[in-house]
């Protein structure tokens, strides 16, 4: 599940810096300006003025003046706001449709999102798009839906377990998995029990068995898997022969790195040798390892570092924007990437 999280933006306020943005060619569309700014989601991106959050839209207009402690990217329609501690939900036109009483909320996904309430002890529950709660604080831990399905979490560490919630609350999957589960991915999710991760379908069943040390969501059809110090990627039957571990899953790329990231328009970044390059879908090196960090693909370009300046890559490998920064940017998403300049 690529959800707008995935995407990497500055998050912190540094003294003397402005915050602007650029298209794929590295052209200053809207100048730095915001204290702040955070990337393009549905049509809007958050900015910070005078110590308040507001969003602009691709013009770099003003759209919804700045007025909030803190704020979200939209989602489903909605984002989330913050005024003296208290979370609610605005649309697109800055109208508050969710009540500003909750202590946390997250983004919305398929048609709900998670919120925490202190006055019941720390509770995490679920609300729909009027902010009605339709699924009453009772877990200690809750993510966002996918697939119809969200992992959520009795007791805490070390009792903690992990389990599977539908959309009216009941248990689809009973708790049981130990550490943070991961999210449905066409029918499978990421899971602990003890030491060892596999993954399970919809119905709980053990799909891969728990024997790897450590494994990525599936992205692409292929999940990065680790084992001993290095990684692989495991992959669905329909693109192989041979099986991995049941009648549905082969190791397709076999452990050789010494890090990896999911399959984002076809390639995955890997580390070798303290360098990062990029391989395709049959496991051979088209981008050679060479860059300090790699980030995923997204809209085309891929944000990497060269001797502490940041610069983006297209699926060949060319740069295409720098390196010339030396603050990370973000990802693009919406055609744009957000920069940071210092005054």
């Amino acid at each position: 599940m690529r959800k707008l999280f995935l995407v990497v933006f500055i998050s912190l306020t540094l003294t003397g810096s402005r915050y602007g943005y650029i298209d794929k060619t590295g052209k200053v569309v809207i100048e730095p300006q915001f204290e702040n700014a955070r990337y393009f989601s549905e049509g809007l991106a958050a900015v910070k003025i005078d110590g308040k959050w507001g969003y602009i839209d691709t013009t770099g207009k003003m759209i919804i003046e700045p007025q909030f402690d803190n704020v979200g990217g939209f989602s489903e329609g909605l984002a989330w706001v913050v005024e003296g501690y208290k979370y609610g939900c605005l649309d697109k036109t800055g109208k508050v449709v969710v009540k500003l009483e909750f202590d946390w909320v997250g983004d919305f996904h398929e048609g709900l999102a998670w919120v925490m309430e202190r006055d019941k002890g720390r509770k995490w529950g679920y609300i729909d798009k009027t902010g009605k709660i339709v699924i009453k604080s009772q877990f200690d831990r809750a993510s966002d839906f996918s697939e119809g399905l969200a992992s959520v979490r009795i007791g805490n560490f070390p009792n903690e377990k992990y389990g599977f919630i539908d959309k009216m609350g009941k248990w689809a999957i009973n708790p049981q998995f130990d550490y943070r589960v991961g999210y449905f991915h066409k029918g499978l999710a990421k899971i602990a029990k003890g030491s060892r991760y596999g993954y399970i379908d919809k119905t709980g069943k053990m799909a891969i068995e728990p024997q790897f040390d450590w494994v990525g969501d599936f992205s692409e059809g292929f999940a990065w898997v680790k084992i001993g110090e290095e990684y692989g990627f495991i992959a669905k039957r329909k693109w192989f022969l041979l099986v991995f571990s049941s009648t549905k899953y082969k190791m397709a790329i076999k452990p050789q790195f010494d890090q990896a990231r999911g399959f984002f328009e076809g390639l995955a970044a890997v580390k070798v040798d303290e360098k990062w390059g990029y391989i395709n879908r049959k496991g051979n090196l088209v981008i050679e390892p060479q860059f300090d960090w790699a980030e995923d693909y997204y809209e085309g370009l891929a944000l990497v570092e060269i001797i502490d300046k940041w610069g983006y890559i297209d699926r060949t490998g060319k740069l295409v924007i720098g390196p010339q920064s030396e603050y990370k940017p973000s990802c693009f998403s919406e055609g744009l990437a957000v920069i940071e300049i210092k005054d």
